[in-house]
C-alpha cells in the first residue's frame, strides 16, 4: 500500500464531482415483499476529476519556459499514474473541503482497552479514518486535558490497524477522549487507462480522473 500523496496541480476545472457509494441487496421474497439489506456501514467516496491545462515542456515550444520557469504538470500527473500501474496501487488524497476535524469525539475510555478508531462526523454521519496525516499537528484529549504525544501512538496508513489511536494505557472508565488531526483519504484509480489530450502547444488536458475510496 502506497503512501503517496496526490499532487497538488493548477489547470483543475469545475466541477469537481464526488460521489459517496453504498452497498445495499434487496431481495425480493416469494410473495413480492421487498428487504434491503446493508452491505457496509460507511460508504465508499468517487471523485472525478477534469484539468483543463497541463503545462508540459518540450523542445520549440513556448509556453514550456516563462520568466525562466519550466513547467512539467502533464508528467507529474501522467507520472504519479504510471506508478500506481493504473489501478493496482493505492495513494493518499486530500480533499480540500474534508481534511479536518477539531475537538473530534474518538471513545470512551472503559478502563482496560487501550486502542480506539479515529473517526470523523461530517453532516451528522461517523465514519472510520484510516489515513491520519501524521506530519500534520494531532492533539488528543482526555476529558478535555491535552495529552503528551508520549502517552500514544496513532497508526497510519499501511498498518495493521490504520487509523487506529493506541495509548501506553488505557484511559480510565468514562473518560471522553476526543482529537484534533488532519486525514487523508485512500485511494485506488478505478481505471487502467487514462487519456491525455494536447490542446495547445506544451498544454494537455485530462478530461477524466475517476478514483475511489478504498477501505
Amino acid at each position: 500500500m502506497s503512501t503517496q500523496v496526490f499532487p497538488s496541480l493548477p489547470g483543475l476545472t469545475w466541477p469537481v464531482k464526488r460521489t459517496p457509494i453504498w452497498s445495499t441487496r434487496k431481495p425480493v421474497s416469494i410473495s413480492g415483499k421487498e428487504t434491503a439489506i446493508a452491505d457496509w456501514s460507511a460508504p465508499r467516496w468517487q471523485w472525478n476529476l477534469t484539468f483543463s491545462a497541463l503545462r508540459q515542456a518540450g523542445a520549440n515550444q513556448q509556453v514550456a519556459s516563462f520568466q525562466g520557469s519550466t513547467w512539467n504538470e502533464m508528467s507529474q500527473l501522467v507520472g504519479f499514474y504510471n506508478l500506481r500501474q493504473g489501478g493496482f496501487d493505492s495513494f493518499l488524497f486530500t480533499d480540500p473541503d474534508d481534511n479536518t476535524v477539531a475537538a473530534q469525539e474518538v471513545g470512551t475510555g472503559d478502563g482496560s482497552t487501550t486502542s480506539f478508531q479515529l473517526v470523523r462526523a461530517f453532516g451528522g454521519f461517523t465514519e472510520p479514518v484510516l489515513a491520519p496525516n501524521l506530519g500534520a499537528t494531532l492533539n488528543v484529549y482526555l476529558a478535555g486535558s491535552l495529552q503528551s504525544a508520549s502517552t500514544y501512538t496513532v497508526n497510519g496508513w499501511g498498518a495493521a490497524s490504520p487509523g487506529t489511536l493506541v495509548f501506553n494505557a488505557a484511559p480510565g472508565a468514562g473518560v471522553a477522549i476526543t482529537a484534533d488531526f488532519s486525514f487523508y483519504f485512500p485511494c485506488r484509480f478505478v481505471d487502467d487507462q487514462c487519456e491525455f489530450e494536447k490542446t495547445l502547444g506544451g498544454v494537455y488536458a485530462c478530461k477524466k480522473l475517476v478514483f475511489e475510496s478504498i477501505k
